[in-house]
Parts: C-alpha cells; sequence; structure tokens
C-alpha cells in the first residue's frame, strides 16, 4: 500500500515519526486536506475498526500526524474510507505500554498488519530502535485483529482486551 500522512508539523522534528518514514521514502507527507489521496483514513474518532475488509477500498493508506487538539476536525475533513484502529499498545519511547498512544509509524504499521501486508510494516518499523518492541508487545492481539473478516470481529476481539484489562484493574 502506499503510505500519506496528514502533516500539520506541530511535533518535535526529531521525534516525529512520519517526517523520518518521508526522510527515507517510505511516506508522502500532504500538508493540506484536498491534497490528501483518498484511501483508508487511520482517524482515532472513526465510528468503525479497520478490518481485512477494508482492502476493498484500494491501495492508499493515510494516517493523520496531527495535534490531539485538532486531530478530531482533521480527521473529519479528509477525504476517504475512515476506520479506527483496534486496541494497541504503545513500544515508542515517549508512551511506553500505553494503550491507544500510538505515534504515526505504529498507527500505520498495525494498519499493515491488518490488512495483511506484515513486511511492508515491518520495513516501516526497522528504521526505530524501538520498532521489533512494537511487534513483540502487540504481537497477539495484531494476529487475532488480521484473522478477522470485518469490522465487527475486530471490535468482538477488541472487547476481550478491553475487559482483560478491566480486569486486571479492579484485582489490584
Amino acid at each position: 500500500m502506499d503510505v500519506h500522512v496528514r502533516y500539520e508539523g506541530d511535533d518535535h522534528p526529531e521525534k516525529c515519526t512520519a517526517r523520518k518514514l518521508a526522510r527515507f521514502e517510505m511516506a508522502e507527507l500532504h500538508r493540506s486536506n484536498r491534497g490528501t489521496p483518498y484511501g483508508v483514513v487511520l482517524d482515532p474518532f472513526a465510528e468503525r475498526a479497520l478490518s481485512p475488509a477494508d482492502r476493498a477500498v484500494g491501495d492508499v493508506l493515510v494516517a493523520l500526524d496531527v495535534s490531539w487538539d485538532t486531530a478530531e476536525a482533521e480527521g473529519v475533513a479528509l477525504a476517504g474510507e475512515h476506520r479506527a484502529l483496534p486496541y494497541l499498545v504503545a513500544a515508542n519511547p515517549v508512551n511506553f505500554g500505553r494503550p491507544f498512544r500510538l505515534t504515526t509509524v505504529e498507527a500505520v504499521a498495525a494498519a499493515l498488519i491488518i490488512l495483511g501486508d506484515r513486511a511492508h510494516a515491518e520495513e516501516l518499523l526497522s528504521k526505530f530502535t524501538w520498532g521489533e518492541t512494537f511487534l513483540e508487545l502487540n504481537a497477539e492481539p495484531l494476529q487475532r485483529y488480521a484473522d478477522c473478516e470485518d469490522s465487527a470481529e475486530i471490535v468482538a476481539v477488541q472487547g476481550e482486551y478491553l475487559d482483560r484489562g478491566d480486569d486486571e484493574r479492579a484485582a489490584e
């Protein structure tokens, strides 16, 4: 899949995973919504979960690399099929171990795996010292999500991980 990023540029340049992907010519950055191509848009506020069924949309994957303050508005303005990633845990140094707080490269890699392109995901993550850790931390859920057929199955599997987390917190 072609990887595109709606890029706002508000992150620290040395910590921005989208910029690093662009430097390696592994993603194309877009500064405007109109310039961003139509495809599967990774949108944390989307109503539907990303699933293997979304391969039918085409070969363009669009990630948001914008501030959390503007993410909802920016995501809504993008043309495409909006999908949210299911429960995954961050491996990046800033949010290590925190669910749903993925960097752009973690989100793109997870989406590629769910969409059946693990080799591409591994290639992207290889540029980051913690990339392999992301795959290790999320090995089971990523495989289970990739084995699902549609969004409803993804949400059911995600529910098991969320319930497990609730049970662990209750036991503490």
